[in-house]
C-alpha cells in the first residue's frame, strides 16, 4: 500500500476553480499515446466478428474529434438478455480498455447464442491519449452518468444504453486504481473543487465495487475468487476500509452507483460490478492486469447467465 501526499499548482487554496484554472489545467494535458494506434485498429480488427457501431463522436477542438465505438454481437437475437462490459471510462485506467478488447478478441465468441454482448471498450478516449481521468473540461465522466450529463463521454453512453434498460442482465465496468489517484488526481480534484486534500492509502490488489442499492455479494465473490487465480486480491485496510469504505467481503466495497452518477448505475442490470486493478503493484505486471480483466468478465457472464 501507498501513501503519497501532494499540493497542486493551480487555483488558490480553498477556492473552487473558475474557467482561467479549467483552461490553465487543459493546456497542461499532453497527448502521450494514440486511441487510434492502439484502439481504434483493434477494433477494426473485430469487423469480422462483431457490428461494430460508432454512438457519438467527441469534438475537442484543437485536440481533435474523438469517434465512440462499440462493438455488438453480430447474431444479436431480441429474445437474449444484454451483457455490457465498459472500459476506459476514465482514460488512464489501461487495462481497463485493454482487457476489454482481450474479452472480444479472445472469449466473446463463446457467448454467442446465450447473450447479447455490447462492449465499449474506450469510453473516454481524449483522457486515454493524455493519461488522465478527466475530461478537457475537468469533469470526471464517471461521476456524470445521467440524463442531460454535461460530460460528452457519458452522455453518448447514457444514449447507447438507455434504449436497451430493462433488457441488461448483467453490467461489469472495468477500471484500475493506481498510485496516480493519490500523487495528481486526488490533489487537482480538491484543487477544482476548492476542498483540503485528504489523501488515501492505495490498496495493493484488485478489488471490486458492488451497489450499495442493489448487493450482489454471491456475483461479487465469484469475479473475487476467478481472479485471485491471475493475480492477488486487495487486503483491508487496518480500519477494515478500502479506500475509505467498508470491506463487506474479501476484496469487496459498495458505493450508491446511480446517486454518485457512476457507469455501472446505467442499466438497471440485476448483476452490476466495477474492477479495479492495481497496475503499479510490484506484484503485477501489465499482461496480469489486462488478463486480470478479462477474467472478471467472464466469471461475471459466467455467473449471471448460471443464474437463469
Amino acid at each position: 500500500m501507498t501513501t503519497i501526499e501532494a499540493f497542486y499548482p493551480i487555483g488558490t487554496p480553498g477556492q473552487p476553480w473558475g474557467a482561467a484554472e479549467k483552461a490553465e489545467w487543459r493546456s497542461r494535458q499532453r497527448k502521450l499515446r494514440s486511441y487510434a494506434d492502439d484502439v481504434v485498429s483493434k477494433i477494426d480488427a473485430l469487423r469480422a466478428s462483431f457490428d461494430v457501431a460508432q454512438y457519438g463522436e467527441l469534438d475537442y477542438g484543437p485536440d481533435g474529434r474523438y469517434p465512440l465505438f462499440a462493438l455488438r454481437s453480430r447474431d444479436w437475437n431480441e429474445a437474449l438478455p444484454v451483457a455490457l462490459v465498459t472500459g476506459g471510462v476514465h482514460g488512464y485506467e489501461t487495462s481497463g480498455v485493454h482487457g476489454a478488447l482481450r474479452f472480444a478478441e479472445r472469449d466473446a465468441a463463446g457467448y454467442a447464442g446465450r447473450l447479447n454482448l455490447l462492449i465499449a471498450p474506450c469510453v473516454s478516449p481524449w483522457a486515454y491519449e493524455r493519461i488522465h481521468r478527466w475530461n478537457p473540461d475537468a469533469l470526471d465522466p464517471n461521476r456524470n452518468f445521467r440524463a442531460d450529463s454535461p460530460a460528452g463521454e457519458s452522455a453518448a453512453l447514457w444514449k447507447l444504453v438507455q434504449p436497451l434498460r430493462g433488457r441488461f442482465l448483467v453490467h461489469i465496468d472495468l477500471h484500475e486504481t493506481t498510485d496516480t489517484d493519490e500523487s495528481e488526481f486526488r490533489p487537482a480534484l480538491a484543487a477544482r473543487d476548492g476542498k483540503p486534500d485528504e489523501p488515501e492509502t492505495i490498496p495493493d490488489g484488485f478489488y471490486l465495487v458492488d451497489d450499495s442499492a442493489n448487493p450482489q455479494p454471491a456475483f461479487q465473490r465469484a469475479i473475487i475468487e476467478a481472479v485471485a487465480k491471475v493475480t492477488h486480491i486487495a487486503p483491508a485496510d487496518p480500519d477494515g476500509t478500502i479506500i475509505g469504505s467498508p470491506v463487506v467481503a474479501p476484496g469487496v466495497i459498495e458505493y450508491a452507483m446511480v446517486a454518485l452518477g457512476l457507469c455501472a448505475g446505467i442499466t438497471g442490470a440485476r448483476y452490476t460490478t466495477t474492477t479495479e486493478v492495481y497496475p503499479d503493484s510490484p506484484r503485477a505486471t501489465p499482461e496480469q492486469c489486462n488478463e486480470a480483466q478479462a477474467v472478471a468478465v467472464r466469471a461475471a457472464l459466467d455467473f449471471a447467465l448460471a443464474q437463469g
